[in-house]
């Protein structure tokens, strides 16, 4: 079928193609047709020099006009303008990961004490290993008290004024001794947060490094903190993740089923709702509708959430949400928090489409707000599942239009996973790489951003690595993205170099790895940990280099920032609002590099991007001579 080329610049995904046409069809706008209304875009934003701390502004800076103004009212530069709005990013970026974190915790100690429902603890190892790594006693006692114990700990992680955060221990001796040395070994989660917010408050704090170390303290915070409890008690609850065999794209709807797509973060939901969707009972009234069953689907990180644990198909990524909707048949869009866009509501009004929102930190226009609590978790799960297929029957079959697109994908690489892959040590891939088999490792992950053409930054770049012998870890929009292109297969192999390929298939692995959802991130800074420590050397060492091509998160913007700090060269495919401060652009990709040892770059073309990440694991090879 032949596209207006407008569309065929927007994504290389042939679903995304169709549903762009079709939403042209119908006259529906998506996240590309409000973007477009933007351009040109407010300059002084892209650069960072705007400021609205206080009501003495807006204050601008201006770099275009040299008679424009260089200060704010209060006498701030650019350069202080630009490191106060980054590290806010930051803040907000390591607030809503670390939140997700605070979530499991609770949940954790709900079920510990007997108060949930529908929830047990399915990994009773990893509770144990856990519980030994916080010091927390295992002999002789329940898995429920052992899980009370660390519920009360990690819990306590957020509201701590001093000491340190447990799995900060996790990184190497020397990369915590920097820590200590630069002022940034982060004390309590939610301390560091309130600090940034509180330094970048008028009048506070005014010196551009100062506040960028604040900054990257907050996200250590984040990535060794909040995100870390998230995986780590997501696996205790839900069970660690072993490779599985799954689904991708738009065509995992099904056009004689009840459709329902669970997006967002949070798996306390989106675990539950898939219990309910295979309850007797509801399937037999799916049936009554004239449906064939219930076909649960994800999208975004809830979907990489329930299908490394479950096989659930993902839908789509980030971009993707407002078109599965356009399908028109989607009976339930279930939501919980983050990277929901608020077009969902009046979308879903042009079809059948139930948009259910279900965190109280989380409404938005047009939705059925049908609140979550873990206390009766499972009932209001079958509630939700319930409306859903009760909204079959006004399903508009005419006004229904699959895309045929899908592809199968392996998923599921946990920590554990990967070094089973191995024989239960990581000696295989050490040797590996001293070889030269694996020229070194990547983690590739982040969003999508409509300023870049759907998935060819986040393709265009991990094809180009694995090619030059580069293991690839993924996770986020950016695994939704290679498992739609049929990277997580073991038959991707055939189009890694040599060396990656002779690897991949002697132990039956692809050469991108799916390690989960955007918190899972931390997965990737353990191994990346165990691999130093194995070594006797610091992470920012390793031949390993990070990547997200296709950011446009705050919180991609805390993760940047604890992947830099944890020593770990990082390009991104989009620019960060900060190109206004000499200052501050200098700090983050040069200085920085003599400070915690790795920088940021950024390239939007993914080829030449993967060239910048090569070449600095081929600089981190020779130094450490192999």
């Amino acid at each position: 079928m032949a596209y207006d080329e407008k569309i065929l610049e927007k994504s290389i995904d042939p679903s995304v193609h169709k549903m762009l046409s079709r939403a042209a069809e119908l006259h529906i706008e998506t996240a590309w047709d409000r973007y477009e209304k933007m351009l040109p875009e407010c300059g002084f934003g892209e650069l960072g020099v705007c400021c609205r701390n206080c009501n003495m502004g807006p204050c601008r800076i201006s770099p275009f006009d040299d008679h424009g103004p260089k200060k704010g009212v209060c006498g701030a530069t650019a350069d202080i303008i630009v490191a106060r709005n980054l590290v806010r990013m930051i803040a907000g970026g390591a607030a809503a990961h670390s939140d997700h974190g605070r979530d499991l915790a609770h949940t954790l100690l709900m079920t510990a004490e007997g108060k949930s429902s529908g929830y047990e603890i399915k990994d009773e190892v990893k509770l144990k290993t856990l519980a030994v790594e916080y010091g927390i006693p295992v002999d002789g006692r329940t898995k429920e008290e052992i899980a009370l114990d660390l519920a009360k700990a990690a819990y306590a992680e957020f509201g701590k004024q001093e000491g340190f955060i447990q799995f900060t221990r996790r990184a190497p001796e020397k990369r915590v001794a920097l820590w200590k040395k630069l002022g940034i070994d982060p004390r309590g989660i939610d301390r560091e947060i309130v600090e940034i917010m509180h330094r970048t408050h008028i009048g506070v704090d005014n010196d551009p490094v100062n506040l960028i170390l604040q900054g990257l303290k907050a996200s250590i915070a984040d990535g060794w903190g909040g995100s870390a409890i998230a995986t780590e008690l997501s696996d205790v609850l839900f069970g660690t993740p072993v490779p599985v065999r799954s689904q991708s794209n738009l065509g995992v709807l099904k056009k004689d089923h009840v459709n329902i797509i669970v997006h967002g973060h949070e798996p306390v939901l989106s675990e539950m709702v898939v219990a309910a969707a295979g309850d007797p009972g509801l399937v037999s009234q799916a049936e009554k509708t004239g449906a064939k069953g219930i076909n649960v689907v994800g999208i975004c990180c809830t979907g990489n959430e329930v299908c490394m644990r479950h096989g659930i198909p993902m839908a789509g990524n980030f971009l993707q949400q407002e078109l599965a909707v356009i399908t028109g048949a989607v009976e339930a869009m279930i939501v919980d928090v983050q990277c929901i866009m608020p077009s969902l509501g009046p979308l879903s009004e042009c079809f059948h489409t139930k948009f259910i929102s279900t965190s109280p930190k989380a409404k938005f226009p047009g939705a059925l707000h049908m609140e979550f609590h873990e206390e009766k978790a499972l009932g209001i799960a079958k509630e939700i599942v319930q409306a859903a297929v009760d909204n079959y029957r006004s399903r508009d079959q005419d006004k229904v239009m699959i895309p045929e697109d899908k592809t199968e994908c392996m998923v599921g690489f946990s920590t554990e996973a990967v070094v089973r892959a191995l024989g239960g040590t990581l000696d295989p891939l050490l040797e590996a790489v001293k070889t030269g088999k694996i020229r070194g490792i990547a983690g590739v992950v982040g969003c999508n951003n409509p300023k870049i053409k759907h998935d060819h930054g986040h393709i265009g770049l991990v094809e180009e690595l694995i090619k030059h012998d580069v293991l690839v870890t993924s996770t986020g929009c950016n695994a939704m993205a290679c498992a739609k292109r049929g990277l997580l297969l073991p038959e991707a192999a055939e189009q890694a170099g040599e060396g990656l390929k002779s690897v991949c298939q002697a132990l039956g692995i692809p050469p991108v790895l799916h390690m989960g959802s955007c918190v899972d991130i931390s997965r990737i800074l353990t191994v990346c940990a165990a691999i130093a420590n194995a070594l006797g050397v610091d992470i920012s060492d390793l031949p390993v280099a990070g990547a997200a091509p296709e950011w446009m998160s705050e919180k991609a913007v805390s993760i940047g920032s604890y992947v830099v700090s944890s020593g770990i060269f990082t390009v991104l495919g989009t620019v960060p609002p900060v190109l206004g401060s000499p200052v501050v652009t200098e700090v983050l990709t040069r200085t920085a590099n003599d400070v915690v040892g790795a920088t940021f770059a950024v390239e939007t073309d993914p080829v030449k991007a993967a060239a910048l990440m090569i070449a600095h694991i081929d600089a981190k090879r020779k130094a450490l001579g192999v």
